[in-house]
């Protein structure tokens, strides 16, 4: 057997070698679950009509919440990282694409090499003519131009999957930036609420006083004449100061409000333009809840969990494929000399390569088992994740009918409830006056009237921001 033909046997059996004994490891078979029941708890007809599908300029109707939000959209901080967080995963599709073309380069370069007299390159080089009389220069230069490419064949469509898993990152950073564009929306939304909300208390707070302060007067003038003594006095006068208290503690959380909605809107502290006169008088909108099976399409938090997943299924791909053989073709065409006037010297001077090369696993794969069971278990978390994020989908929506039924005739209880209260402080005082009632009762009737009114202005905030979570929790806002 020549020499020849014992190299093309061991290169035959190296590779035989390489491929058979890569055993390839199987991924854990886990299939998502995206059902979801028919209808919402308590529903009892249900249609595809959602009020996800509605713009946010058309959902909110006042014209001063849809200015805070639209400046909110241009300038929030969180919501220009997450555009930049899209800038970046562009560029890794960018990237991934990139490996599945060849790579070309040009390349120049010079040098000088001084070998042994008495080695086989120096001996070959002294008894080398390069011309009738001339022998090998030493030290002997080496200048070389050429352009190389390397290209690796994607035989097993390794490349191609990380091409898609990195697309679907990407869209699953689209959807992230429109959960955080919904609840940006929402939360801007919400704050101004309850800003109206701590207005309204705080008038209805200095009514109070004044109420309070009137009754102190006539507490005193009715000590004056013996008819109470300075218990009741101070009893009353202890009530108003406590009145006054919450007064500034409700304009203390009104200040700290106004400077939330500023930071959401990326703004220093100024005064936030609202209307506060006609928030007792705010009906919430009505919902339209749709389809359980709809919250797959319009949640962004569900559509990126499950791009993430399928990216997750790709990952796996490609780490199994990573202990397949891989075939990579380089190759080079250009000059080379050691001399500058033999540098163009055709065609003596032209260097050319051609190679091509299976290159597969063959002992050591703990890297590779490493790295594909990584992958394997974040396949697994990203299903179990998927699977969550649409069942806390489907509660919130739940919850949120149920609060907004709830609040509702809780409110209608509390209008009564304010009603039969500001009617007992007028038969409370006319009794004190003819001496059928005693301070006391008068004194816990102010009372219960300030709390019964404060109870119906933070039910109403309830109210308007059930709807408003109700509307992010169908997936509204970011369309």
């Amino acid at each position: 057997m020549t020499n020849r033909s014992k190299i093309k046997w061991v290169i035959a059996f190296s590779l035989s070698a390489a491929v058979t004994g890569c055993k390839v490891p199987k991924a854990t078979s886990i299939q998502e679950n995206k059902f979801v029941p028919n209808q919402y708890i308590d529903v009892v007809k249900s249609d595809t009509t959602n009020t996800a599908s509605v713009k946010w300029r058309e959902f909110f109707t006042d014209p001063n919440l849809v200015v805070l939000i639209d400046t909110a959209l241009k300038n929030n901080q969180e919501l220009n990282v997450t555009l930049q967080e899209l800038a970046i995963a562009k560029n890794d599709i960018l990237l991934r694409k990139g490996a599945l073309k060849p790579t070309v380069g040009l390349r120049a370069g010079g040098g000088v090499e001084k070998v042994g007299r008495y080695t086989s390159q120096g001996a070959g080089d002294a008894s080398t003519e390069i011309a009738p009389g001339k022998e090998m220069p030493d030290p002997l230069g080496d200048l070389t131009i050429g352009a190389y490419a390397s290209w690796e064949i994607d035989v097993w469509k390794k490349l191609k999957d990380g091409e898609q898993a990195a697309l679907n990152r990407y869209l699953a950073t689209v959807e992230g930036k429109n959960f955080v564009l919904s609840s940006l929306i929402a939360e801007v939304a919400r704050s101004y609420y309850e800003l109206l909300a701590l207005d309204n208390q705080l008038t209805i707070i200095k009514q109070n006083i004044e109420l309070q302060d009137n009754a102190l007067a006539v507490i005193r003038l009715q000590k004056q004449a013996a008819r109470v003594t300075e218990l009741a006095v101070q009893k009353f006068e202890a009530e108003v100061l406590k009145t006054k208290g919450m007064e500034f503690e409700t304009r203390q959380q009104i200040k700290e409000t106004e400077n939330r909605i500023n930071f959401l809107l990326g703004r220093f502290p100024q005064e936030i333009k609202r209307d506060q006169s006609s928030f007792v008088d705010l009906i919430p909108a009505k919902v339209q809840t749709g389809l359980p099976s709809q919250l797959l399409s319009n949640r962004p938090d569900i559509r990126e969990a499950e791009y993430e997943l399928a990216a997750a299924k790709l990952d796996v791909s490609i780490a199994r494929k990573e202990f397949y053989p891989s075939l990579e073709i380089s190759a080079a065409l250009g000059l080379q000399a050691f001399k500058p006037s033999y540098l163009f010297k055709m065609p003596e001077s032209v260097l050319y390569n051609l190679i091509g090369e299976l290159a597969a696993p063959l002992i050591n794969k703990n890297g590779l088992k490493a790295e594909f069971n990584t992958a394997n278990a974040k396949q697994i978390q990203a299903v179990y994740n998927y699977e969550k994020t649409i069942l806390n989908a489907y509660l919130e929506v739940s919850t949120q009918l149920s609060n907004i039924e709830n609040l509702g005739r809780s409110y209608n209880f509390k209008t009564k409830q304010v009603e039969v209260l500001n009617n007992s402080v007028t038969v409370s005082n006319d009794l004190f006056k003819s001496a059928r009632a005693d301070y006391m009762e008068v004194l816990m009737t102010q009372r219960d009237v300030l709390d019964s009114k404060l109870e119906l202005i933070e039910t109403k905030k309830q109210q308007l921001n059930a709807v408003v979570n109700i509307y992010k929790d169908l997936g509204g806002g970011w369309k």
